[in-house]
């Protein structure tokens, strides 16, 4: 609507701009006509005094002049006319109301016109010098009342006036009714569509009334809406499918990392598996007290428990399902995740160290974030062939995310996790996100680890900033974002 009124402000101002002009001609000519039709009367009546006067003081002497001036004074009614006399010996009463220059007329008819208000009335008088030889200089003064002409031209002012504004007014309402019609709605339907198409809604459409090119934007906005309707559709089943690739992906890369870990646990499963066989064949003699039985069957019950907490772990670690958020304490996933990294990691030769500084809490889902964080320490402890330490620490603090993450400087939740490997040179580095990447040995990996890792923390609102030094080690940080503190003080699920 401000394009409308706009239009019609700036129409409506022309419109008074040609009327007040045209009101102001009209007056202007008005004021010009009756000037130029007074000095027509005056000049007439002037030329035809001065012939009679003259004529009649030379014939018939000074008192039949002065008479026939008073008997023209007389028959004219709308005008007084006087006889004057211009020498310095005319009494007060005899000399003009408006002095001037009977030797010098400015006039080019010699009628002298001049304007006084005489007693607060405003009246325009014309002398007629009359200059005989011998004679003294006289001249006959013409006057008339200016209140009717100036009357009349304040009555076309006003009128002037009342019909400029009159005719502006109902210019102006019928310019802002067809403005609004014609503009305003219009634009007004078509700005509420663009908001509709910005907020995602292309199912709305523009009804098109009007043939014109508000019209045919209209169309084309609608238009618009259908391909775009369509390129969102697209857009949802590719990402759709991405999602389920992404899935499938992380997936195939959990089992492959339950492959490698299968061989951890089996070793792992060995010692509670031989206490059980040891503890069963004592049990069969039947030389043993009931005491003894019952500490056998403990100890039986206890590995037992423990390779089913082993296989638990494992099974949900590969287990395929959805993400599940909650508030969970940092230290707990990262734990779980290392544990089951501890045999393949003492195979190797590396001794995995933990430091933490109190609770850290975020909002995540533990088994996909227990995946991101295997993929990266597998990643270390393979990276580190002659053995070594890994070590992982787990904080909070102040961190500014990268500039194409889109978030703003503050507090965070941090897992540091550090090897002494080999090193990322300067060139791959850049590179170790990309799926299927790999500075590996053929069989030690996919390339998939740390491309699944990425997305984990990307979705969960995080990033992973990543150091290397040749020959010295990789420290992968990932943060977690914002660092959610439990308010109630109640312990956080792990």
């Amino acid at each position: 609507m401000m394009l409308a009124r706009r239009l019609m402000a700036a129409l409506t101002v022309a419109i008074f701009c040609i009327i007040a002009v045209n009101a102001y001609l009209r007056v202007h000519w008005a004021s010009a006509y009756f000037e130029a039709d007074r000095q027509s009367d005056e000049h007439l009546l002037g030329r035809v005094l001065e012939l009679a006067v003259r004529n009649v003081w030379e014939n018939e002497g000074e008192e039949a002049a002065r008479y026939l001036v008073r008997r023209a004074d007389d028959s004219i009614a709308a005008v007084r006319i006087r006889w004057v006399w211009l020498d310095e010996e005319a009494n007060a009463d005899q000399r003009p109301i408006v002095p001037f220059d009977y030797e010098h007329p400015a006039e080019p008819d010699n009628i002298v016109r001049l304007q006084h208000d005489e007693a607060g009335e405003p009246r325009r008088f014309a002398y007629v010098p009359i200059v005989l030889n011998g004679k003294r200089p006289a001249a006959v003064e013409i006057s008339s009342s200016l209140i009717k002409q100036r009357g009349y031209l304040r009555g076309t002012v006003v009128q002037a006036s009342i019909t400029t504004l009159t005719i502006t007014t109902i210019c102006g309402l019928i310019a802002l009714a067809l403005g609004y019609w014609w503009v305003g709605q219009p634009i007004a339907e078509l700005s509420r569509q663009a908001q509709r198409v910005g907020r995602g809604d292309f199912s709305s459409r523009i009804v098109v009334r009007h043939r014109d090119e508000v019209g045919q934007l209209g169309q084309e906005i609608n238009a618009m809406c259908d391909h775009l309707a369509e390129a969102h559709r697209r857009v949802a089943a590719e990402t759709e499918a991405r999602i389920a690739t992404l899935e499938q992906l992380r997936h195939v890369d959990r089992l492959k990392t339950v492959g490698q870990l299968a061989s951890g646990v089996a070793h792992e499963l060995g010692t509670p598996l031989n206490v059980i066989a040891g503890r069963a064949k004592r049990g069969l003699k039947r030389t043993q007290t009931v005491e003894e039985q019952h500490e056998t069957m403990e100890v039986i019950a206890e590995q037992t428990n423990r390779m089913t907490t082993i296989i638990r772990q494992l099974l949900d670690f590969a287990r395929r399902r959805g993400p599940r958020l909650g508030v969970r304490d940092l230290r707990h996933v990262t734990h779980g995740a290392l544990d089951m990294l501890t045999p393949l990691a003492e195979k190797r030769g590396v001794a995995i160290r933990i430091r933490e500084y109190g609770p850290v809490a975020a909002e995540v889902d533990a088994t996909q974030l227990q995946q991101a964080l295997t993929n990266i320490a597998m990643n270390g402890i393979q990276a580190m062939g002659g053995g070594g330490e890994l070590r992982v620490t787990i904080e909070s603090g102040f961190a500014a995310p990268p500039v194409e993450h889109g978030a703003s400087p503050g507090e965070y939740a941090c897992i540091s996790i550090e090897d002494e490997g080999a090193g990322i040179s300067a060139d791959q580095i850049s590179h170790i996100f990309e799926p299927f990447f790999t500075t590996k040995e053929v069989g030690e990996g996919t390339g998939l680890g740390l491309s699944v890792a990425w997305g984990i923390v990307r979705e969960h609102g995080g990033w992973i900033d990543v150091t290397s030094e040749v020959g010295r080690g990789t420290l992968f940080r990932i943060y977690l974002c914002p660092a959610v503190a439990d308010a109630a003080g109640a312990p956080m699920p792990a």
